[in-house]
């Protein structure tokens, strides 16, 4: 076994902006202390392996990537069986710290090898490092996961553009943006831009969603704006209400989808904007509106773009924090770099659910003051408004945004 001791650094999941930041500062931080750093391309697809594909970090390289977008790593979703698991890289090269970048199912992933590892004699801790454009991890005082606040002002810099255009030529948008459960990339845009209607799957609160409810919300957008002679909008929707649909609820809605193997309808290869759109778009013709909308799809431009400044400031602090956190002992944990200057682990055992494993998601809390504060500005349809409204539509009831959310 070599003497000189080794980190191990890999990223799973979809890029999110200052993993390079992340990773380069994890890199000078041990490779001052005399460590060897390595990084795994393909996440976990190729450790187990013969033959695995890594990236060996010096001063120079991890010098050089720190500000750049997307992930020199490669990244994949990969997730291996227990039965996949041996220790030869690990002791092989005597690593004894291992560094997962990524959101909950590679801490989770993470957590796993390590055990196995400990459960094999082989002396090894692992520290995870926060990271998702969704904002979804549960870190505490509403601290962001990594690359959240440049994705959002990337994808709000597009949005206000798309609103511009919206504005000059006298039509609406439908914006459709990521967020595999949570709403928080979608309200954060959507608000920073003042669009009139911002449609997340927590505003449901836990009933069933439907296209039927999400187009008659629109359709309640539309029709205030024309009370008040303003024939322009854009709507925002986050595409985690996809999440919460019944399966037949979205094979049914009459676009046509490819299906896997299993017969699933394959989401991944259609803009979940262009879907609303459409549907949005039948609606208003069978009402007779005379309203033209378009789609615009936010996701793969906003998750490997230059990281801002904040992101750069903040994964080079989460970075510097692994190396504290590991010599001060810590293992099975994510890093924590609060806003009062002071660091600490979120165990992942105490945020896991016990039975599966697997780390609850953090929602958009709609009970707090900041979004009541942005729904009651937004603009939607209500009953103080359905005599104006009745000069467009004959039931304008069917259209109050806050009794379609009560629907069953």
């Amino acid at each position: 076994m070599p003497e000189q001791k080794t980190v191990a650094i890999l990223c799973s999941g979809g890029p999110a902006p200052g993993i390079n930041s992340v990773i380069s500062s994890i890199a000078k931080s041990f490779l001052k202390e005399g460590w060897r750093v390595i990084g795994f391309n393909e996440g976990t697809k190729t450790i187990f392996t013969d033959k695995p594909e890594t990236v060996e970090f010096n001063f120079s390289y991890a010098d050089y990537i720190y500000n750049r977008g997307g992930s020199v790593l490669r990244m994949s979703r990969y997730k291996p069986k227990d039965s996949e698991f041996n220790t030869k890289f690990f002791t092989k090269n005597n690593v004894k710290l291992l560094v997962t970048i990524g959101g909950d199912d590679t801490a989770s992933t993470a957590n796993r090898i390590t055990k196995f590892l400990n459960d094999q004699k082989v002396d090894i801790k692992n520290i995870h490092v926060p990271k998702t454009i969704d904002n979804d991890l549960p870190l505490p005082d509403r601290l962001p996961t990594f690359g959240y606040e440049t994705a959002k002002n990337e994808g709000t810099r597009i949005a206000q553009t798309v609103y511009e255009d919206a504005r000059s030529s006298g039509n609406w948008f439908v914006v459709s943006v990521m967020g595999r459960e949570a709403g928080h990339l979608a309200f954060g845009i959507g608000t920073a831009c003042h669009y009139p209607l911002v449609i997340i799957p927590e505003m449901f609160k836990g009933k069933k969603i439907t296209f039927n409810k999400i187009i008659d919300m629109m359709v309640s957008s539309v029709l205030i704006r024309k009370t008040i002679n303003v024939h322009h909008g854009a709507i925002m929707i986050s595409e985690g209400v996809f999440h919460y649909m019944e399966e037949s609820e979205i094979a049914n809605c009459g676009i046509n989808f490819t299906f896997d193997e299993h017969g699933h309808p394959e989401l991944g290869t259609v803009s979940k904007a262009h879907i609303f759109n459409v549907l949005l778009q039948k609606k208003l013709k069978e009402l007779g509106l005379g309203v033209k909308s378009r789609p615009v799809e936010l996701g793969y431009e906003i998750r490997a773009c230059h990281p801002s400044a904040f992101d750069m400031n903040y994964c080079t602090m989460l970075g510097m924090g692994v190396k504290k956190l590991f010599d001060e002992g810590h293992t099975g944990c994510i890093v924590i770099a609060k806003a009062n200057g002071k660091f600490s682990p979120l165990y992942l055992k105490d945020i896991a659910d016990p039975k599966t494993g697997k780390i609850k998601t953090r929602l958009v809390d709609v009970g707090a003051q900041d979004y009541q504060l942005a729904f009651d500005n937004m603009h939607y349809l209500k009953e103080k408004h359905y005599k104006e409204a009745k000069k467009f539509v004959d039931h304008p009831e069917d259209y109050d945004l806050e009794k379609i959310l009560e629907r069953d």
